[in-house]
């Protein structure tokens, strides 16, 4: 049988790729490529002619066992991203799937990882993160997400693209509270940018005019961890805060918003509590 070797590509910067990688992308008989195009730029850039196929997530389920009967007839083959690692919120899942099922050798060429790369600079805790893959492009969706990462205590690393980033961050801080984040964007590349701070002064500075309308390029962010649990609320004690609250004029979603930051609650736990409230009355 052929090998799969799983072969980490720059982020950007076309320096920051291996020897080993190198040589491997020259020896295989073929490079499986998230998309050829991308890719062919940086073999060009090396000197090297092995044939390209694409592989990416619209034909990672159908293609997977085409290639890994090559594999099983003698063909090695290298699969890579447009960047970093394979497999990283990028194809591969179910080649290596396929490929260790079949008995077929999966050999790691490591190297570039986004995640990685900003954990090492971004000054937050490193000795535990959770890496959570893409923030959900719509709103709802996205609060969900943040909503459900509250009481993670390890440093929390997501993907996003940078135009969204501004109301990424609104969100963020509506479902956390202002936590310490850090913005890494165009990692290794020409107008590669670190932004750290709280979250409010972070959205701040990505707004600001002299950046334009649209932000551009590749965002990796990074969340502060927060408490580990949940704080017991009684229902009485959130009665009370919600009497109180109501009688400084907030409306129940203001009320649900404040609430479910301060006591650790989902929204919709804090706003049925308080319809359930107001029909008591």
């Amino acid at each position: 049988m052929g090998t799969l070797f799983i072969v980490a590509t720059p982020l950007g910067n076309l320096e920051d790729i291996t020897l080993r990688a190198l040589r491997v992308l020259k020896a295989v008989d073929l490079i499986a490529a998230e998309d050829t195009r991308h890719s062919r730029k940086l073999l060009l850039h090396y000197g090297i002619s092995t044939p390209l196929t694409s592989y990416y997530d619209q034909v990672e389920r159908r293609k997977a066992p085409q290639l890994v009967e090559e594999l099983k007839h003698g063909k090695s083959i290298a699969l890579i991203s447009d960047a970093g690692t394979p497999g990283i919120a990028d194809p591969g899942y179910h080649l290596v799937r396929a490929a260790i099922a079949a008995g077929v050798r999966v050999e790691a060429i490591p190297g570039p990882s986004a995640v990685a790369a900003a954990l090492s600079v971004s000054g937050l805790p490193t000795d535990r993160f959770a890496f959570e893959g893409f923030v959900p492009a719509r709103p709802a969706a996205r609060r969900k997400f943040f909503e459900a990462l509250a009481h993670e205590a390890r440093t929390v690393i997501v993907y996003e693209a940078a135009r969204r980033l501004a109301a990424c961050l609104d969100d963020l801080r509506a479902a956390l509270g202002e936590r310490e984040i850090v913005v890494a964007r165009e990692l290794t590349k020409m107008f590669e940018e670190i932004l750290r701070g709280p979250v409010s002064a972070v959205a701040e500075e990505v707004r600001a005019p002299h950046r334009g309308e649209v932000l551009q390029g590749e965002v990796t962010l990074l969340i502060a961890g927060g408490t580990s649990a949940a704080p017991a609320v009684e229902a009485e004690e959130l009665q009370a805060a919600i009497r109180r609250l109501r009688g400084e004029g907030m409306s129940l979603k203001e009320i649900a918003r404040t609430l479910a930051r301060e006591h650790g609650l989902s929204r919709r736990e804090v706003y049925q509590a308080g319809l359930a409230l107001s029909h008591e009355e």
